[in-house]
């Protein structure tokens, strides 16, 4: 019994072993991990593959490479699905000490530096910088041990196989038959050089200047290529979805190529906009660079001894009678043609004409069911002249606010609750105060006052004073006030920090100085980032109510209107007196405020402003 359990112990510690030793040759010769295969030359190994599979000789596996580790892109936050490479601060053939910075990456939440896995030099940089959307375990970068291996990484492909660098051995088997040959290049076809080829130079992608910002406009460039820069100097001005902002030089050195010109528009987040040099004499190689991957060499290519492909047939002449853009709805030249809006718009989009058809709709006018008799519109027929006037591009900023306050409008269930508010005490208030601080030249406005009251409001009634965050309501300590500002660009929002627990000097000072920031587009994203409650005031127009918008996420935005004299009931001689009265109007929204809610908040906010002394307590 003894000698059979242990005859079947070594049949089956044998099975393990072989089956080891085979799993390890086939991995060694088919995968793309890293192996040291110190105990055989490298010209011995996978002597079955090169022997039996004549195609073995066209292509490199990975274990035929010198030992080697394959660094992939890392989940650099606990979100990261994607990534994007900004820059390699290293280059191929580098010397790699461990802790080194490698490369900047853009992730979901910043751009953070990623450091060298390994020591070792910088073999091949599979992903180019500027590459986005790149998938966590993705194969950016290859490290080798010794120098003198880099060079054999230099055609190395990501795809399972790569090109060999050496000739293979003459097969002995039939060999296939030879692929047709490639389409011949035009004669103008221009060489093309890679980011490889040229000398040391840093890519200045466009960075997010606002945690909300997509897409930026680049307004004007503030230095010329084969300008000095030095580190700190104003590069250009960028249009973002907030303001149009200063852009710094992010690296010293010289201005080699402007890759996106002035005017550009809609540019993405990471898009590569210039290129930087160390050496004044690197400028002129960046002449005729490019940003697809590819750039054109400097060097003439050589001219193309194939004929260009031949021209492609002519198209099919159009028919005549077909006119090429549908024509206007037509008019009559001494009649006028009464028809309905819709009628009209699918006449246009049909190209049919009115002219002549009989109407069923009142009064004889045409209606859509009547366009089933209407007969094509002739190509020279008169249409609805345009009644002129100018088309205003689209600003980044108008864009964006367009978006917002669309999605605000549909997504969030907007309610209105106005109030009247008699603003004597509160006007008294601000006129002795004025006349207090005509030596330090502040100057309160009625504004301020109200920014202190809704603060104050807010502290008293702390469901105003939150976000909706989809799950979860967040209810905020501080009370930061959102001042809907008017610039020429469009609105934009600065934020009061800390309304509550400032004094009316310190809110006037703030805003006057905000507003003056914003009019001159110098506005920091913090700055007007945030925010936990807006205040718009158009009084200053005449406006005597409105509704405003709720700024995401916040819950309620104030509407002012102006000031205005009103006669009411009085105990006097007259039987009626004259005070001052203001309408305001709250815009809340409902899940996160009821209507009870933003009742109560609103009526103390007119408590506080017609007792202005309270907000002392």
């Amino acid at each position: 019994m003894l000698l059979r359990a242990t005859s079947q112990l070594r049949n089956d510690l044998a099975r393990v072993t072989i089956r080891n030793a085979v799993k390890t040759n086939v991995i060694r010769c088919l995968t793309t991990r890293r192996f040291h295969r110190k105990s055989q030359p490298r010209s011995q190994g996978c002597n079955f593959l090169r022997s039996t599979c004549p195609w073995r000789q066209q292509f490199r596996f990975y274990a035929d490479y010198p030992d080697h580790v394959k660094v992939t892109l890392p989940a650099l936050s606990p979100t990261m699905e994607t990534g994007t490479i900004i820059s390699w601060q290293k280059k191929e053939g580098d010397k790699l000490n461990e802790g080194d910075l490698l490369a900047e990456i853009e992730t979901d939440k910043a751009t953070m530096g990623f450091e060298t896995p390994e020591e070792g030099y910088l073999a091949k940089i599979v992903v180019p910088a500027g590459t986005k959307n790149i998938s966590i375990g993705s194969l950016v970068c290859i490290i080798v041990e010794q120098q003198s291996d880099v060079a054999v990484f230099k055609d190395f492909k990501d795809d399972g196989t790569a090109v060999s660098p050496t000739p293979a051995a003459p097969a002995t088997a039939a060999a296939p038959p030879p692929p047709p040959p490639a389409a011949p290049r035009a004669a103008s076809t221009p060489a093309f050089r890679f980011y490889a080829d040229y000398p040391d130079h840093v890519k200045v992608t466009l960075p997010a200047l606002s945690p909300t910002m997509e897409t930026g406009t680049i307004i004007s460039w503030q230095k010329k290529e084969g300008d000095k820069l030095n580190e700190g100097d104003l590069l250009a001005e960028i249009e973002t979805d907030k303001a149009t902002m200063g852009f710094e030089t992010p690296e010293e050195g010289y201005l080699a190529k402007i890759v996106v010109p002035a005017g550009t528009k809609n540019i993405s987040i990471g898009s590569l906009v210039c290129i930087i040099v160390e050496q004044q004499s690197d400028v002129a190689v960046f002449k005729d660079f490019k940003d697809d991957g590819t750039a054109v060499s400097p060097t003439p290519a050589a001219p193309a001894t194939a004929a260009a492909p031949p021209p492609p047939p002519p198209a099919a002449p159009r028919a005549a009678s077909t006119p090429a853009v549908a024509p206007s709805v037509p008019t009559s030249a001494g009649d006028r043609i009464f028809a309905s809006p819709m009628a009209k718009r699918l006449a246009a989009e049909r190209g049919l004409s009115l002219q002549g058809l009989k109407g069923s709709g009142l009064f004889g006018s045409i209606t859509s069911k009547d366009l089933d008799g209407a007969s094509p519109a002739s190509a020279g027929s008169p249409g609805i002249a345009f009644a002129g006037g100018v088309d205003i591009p689209v600003s980044s900023i108008r864009g964006v606010i367009a978006k917002r306050l669309l999605e605000s409008k549909q997504t969030i269930p907007h309610y209105y609750l106005s109030i009247d508010v008699r603003m004597d005490s509160a006007l008294a208030i601000r006129e002795q105060f004025n006349k207090m601080l005509e030596k330090e030249k502040v100057k309160l406005s009625v504004n301020d006052i109200i920014i202190k009251a809704i603060a104050m409001a807010c502290k008293k009634v702390p469901e105003c004073n939150s976000a909706w965050m989809g799950n979860v309501i967040r209810q905020y300590d501080n009370v930061d006030v959102s001042v809907a500002v008017s610039t020429d660009a469009g609105l934009i929002t600065p934020i009061v920090f800390g309304a509550d627990w400032k004094g009316l000097v310190e809110i006037s000072k703030d805003v006057k100085a905000l507003a003056a920031k914003a009019r001159e587009g110098k506005l920091q994203p913090q700055e007007f980032q945030g925010g936990t409650i807006t205040i718009s005031n158009l009084g200053m127009f005449g406006v005597k109510n409105f509704s405003a918008i709720v700024n995401p996420p916040q819950s309620i935005i104030l509407a002012v209107g102006t000031t205005e004299a009103r006669l009411i009931p009085a105990n006097n001689e007259r039987g009626f007196t004259t005070a001052q009265y203001m309408t305001v109007t709250a815009s809340c929204d409902h899940r996160t405020v009821d209507g009870a809610v933003g009742a109560q908040w609103l009526s103390a906010l007119k408590s506080l402003l017609e007792n202005p002394s309270a907000m002392l307590l």
